[in-house]
Formats: structure tokens, sequence, C-alpha cells
């Protein structure tokens, strides 16, 4: 369950960063794990995501077969849904399996007018780590 709180500052156009560098899944062919580091940025509107329930939610994969793309997407569709914010964008940085990185990047929404927005601070693959 991911819980929202009342932005605490709704005039004002700030992004807030989650990093989850030991994200885990599970491969639904295969059953072994999965890992990646999602990178989630946003625009909060009227709610924030509370990080404690987002701790929590990101955990709940750990145990669950999905494909990276499948994955990567529903968090941030999860995301939308509970806290509508200005502008998401999620990034997921998948480690090898099998020799091939896959990488899944998704954007909802318009990027306010002067909004900063950082790197996302991961290399592009090359052992990464």
């Amino acid at each position: 369950m991911i819980e929202a709180v009342k932005n605490p500052h709704p005039g004002t156009d700030y992004i807030i960063r989650f990093t989850c560098p030991e994200f885990t899944s599970l491969c639904p062919v295969t059953d072994q794990p999965d890992f990646a580091n999602i990178v989630i940025d946003y625009i909060p509107a009227k709610l924030i995501v509370e990080s404690k329930s987002l701790k929590l939610f990101m955990g709940s994969f750990r145990n669950h077969g999905t494909f990276h793309e499948d994955c990567t997407i529903s968090i941030a569709k999860r995301l939308i849904k509970e806290i509508a914010p200005k502008w998401l964008r999620i990034g997921g940085y998948w480690y090898p399996r099998g020799g091939i990185p896959i990488d899944v990047f998704y954007q909802h929404g318009t990027l306010p007018k002067g909004a900063w927005v950082p790197d996302t601070g991961v290399a592009p693959y090359r052992g990464r780590g």
C-alpha cells in the first residue's frame, strides 16, 4: 500500500527523487532474482509519497515474478494513480542476465517550465556497480 501525505509546498514546482539501488524482483521464466537501480523523479501536485510506504511497496516486488518492462511501468502507474503528480519519470536500470542489460524509461505529464531536473546519476552500462 502506498500512502500519500499533503504536499507542504503545493504552489512550488520542485523535484522529489527516490533512488532504489538494490531493487529486486523475480524473473517470471526462471524464478531467478533480477536486480535493478530504480530512479523515480516527480513533481508533486497536492500529494507526496510517504517514503516508508514506498520502501515497503518496492520491497513487495522481491517475490513477484514479472518482466523488467512490466515491473518498471507498473511502479510508475501505481504512483500516478496514488498521488497524481504534475510530472513523473522513472528509470529502471536493470543489471544484465544472459549478458544483456535492459533499461526501461517512462515519463508522465509535462515538465513545468523552469523546473530543474538533475541527471539520474546512473552511468551507462559498463559493469555498473
